[in-house]
């Protein structure tokens, strides 16, 4: 199965997993809106996305923002086929050391925008009687790492809500679910190198961007029967 003729909407898509999102989903043959904070980087992101990709500069944690993303992709494309909620941020760290303005951040991108932007998003969908909604999730999801409590806290969040919402969509004909990646060579790990992401990938202990991307392509080309709520995508030798 493609993809071709739908409009697939990702936001926090201007690097790392949501670029390699944006476009595994314009592979398979959608257009494609992508989303970020960042002009700048969105402007570098398009031009490896490819010809029907469009861009829009949005803060998810902002109300305003979230309606005028979705509300203009519809206006433009005529709908919303797929939408990815990958914008997301990372603080770590034990929690008496860390900036409570940043963990306010964390958890108004995490959930907050994933939340609004979701919301956002199914009416149109349920309208129509078809869509597919992906969220951006973690094994931090799937248990609490000790290391990062606030965003293993957010992404537990965030399963609940796929789990409850999933439910209430029953019958609609919208689908939703979650990819919870382990770790993955990107910015927010700190990598960025291509030779230490080649070496890590070699030794089994980081996936890339592009493996979570492949796994996203998979949920969403499945037969319409079909619903993967949870897929979980970790490096062979990665412990937890």
């Amino acid at each position: 199965m493609t993809l071709e003729g739908k409009v697939g909407l990702v936001t926090g898509a201007s690097s790392g997993i949501g670029l390699a999102i944006a476009r595994e989903v314009h592979r398979l043959g959608a257009t494609v809106v992508i989303a970020a904070r960042s002009r700048e980087r969105l402007d570098e992101a398009v031009a490896s996305v490819g010809e029907r990709c469009t861009t829009v500069v949005a803060d998810v944690t902002q109300a305003q923002d979230v309606e005028r993303l979705v509300g203009g992709t519809i206006e433009a494309h005529g709908g919303i086929d797929v939408l990815v909620a990958n914008a997301g941020v990372y603080v770590g760290g034990d929690i008496w050391e860390s900036d409570p303005d940043a963990l306010d951040q964390l958890l108004r991108t995490n959930v907050n925008g994933v939340v609004r932007t979701v919301r956002a998003a199914l009416p149109h969908m349920i309208e129509r009687g078809s869509g597919d909604v992906v969220v951006t999730s973690s094994v931090s999801g799937h248990q609490a790492i000790y290391w990062e409590p606030v965003y293993s806290a957010s992404k537990h969040a965030l399963q609940a809500f796929v789990h409850g919402v999933r439910r209430q969509l029953l019958s609609t004909g919208v689908r939703m679910g979650a990819i919870a990646p382990g770790v993955v060579l990107n910015e927010l790990w700190g990598v960025s190198d291509s030779a230490e992401i080649e070496d890590k990938v070699g030794r089994a202990e980081g996936i890339r961007s592009e493996d979570v991307a492949d796994a996203v392509g998979y949920m969403l080309t499945r037969p319409p029967h079909v619903n993967i709520r949870d897929l979980v995508i970790l490096p062979r030798d990665q412990p937890i």
